[in-house]
């Protein structure tokens, strides 16, 4: 039975720049960080991956957590893409006052693709990470909209 999605893992190329980003400007708390050496088999046979070194953090969000990882080995590879493309291509974080969350964002350095778009119900605008990693901001508006559970 699946109970809800527990976390979305993102790869950064700089640890410390990502954590800084998702930490301190986003505002998720960190509620676990590891190192991993290339001598931890067991990590090895869940990831799938020979001898991972890496740095990780988890993140918590208010429903969810994000995972950063930066893999040195395997060396990891830049696989970017456009949200149009195939493949995990963005995640959405649901806001209330998407406007002023949005110049917040823009006054720490956040790229976006523009200001957020009024689509009567709902509002969205896509920005970016430090690392082009796409991220959307969404404010809901209509409760027939599905949305999260705020435990309410």
């Amino acid at each position: 039975m699946i109970v809800g999605i527990h976390h979305v893992a993102i790869g950064v190329p700089d640890f410390d720049k990502g954590l800084a980003f998702y930490r301190d400007t986003l505002g998720l708390e960190v509620v676990e960080s590891s190192q991993f050496d290339g001598k931890r088999e067991m990590v090895d046979r869940a990831i799938g991956l020979p001898r991972v070194t890496a740095r990780m953090a988890m993140l918590k969000a208010p429903n969810a957590y994000i995972e950063l990882w930066q893999y040195t080995h395997p060396a990891p590879e830049d696989r970017r893409g456009r949200p149009c493309d195939t493949g995990y291509v963005h995640f959405c974080l649901q806001v209330d006052g998407i406007k002023a969350e949005y110049q917040r964002l823009v006054a720490a350095g956040m790229e976006f693709a523009g200001e957020p778009v009024d689509f009567g119900p709902a509002s969205a605008i896509y920005g970016k990470d430090p690392f082009g990693n796409v991220i959307e901001l969404y404010e809901i508006r209509d409760e027939a909209i599905a949305q999260l559970d705020r435990g309410e």
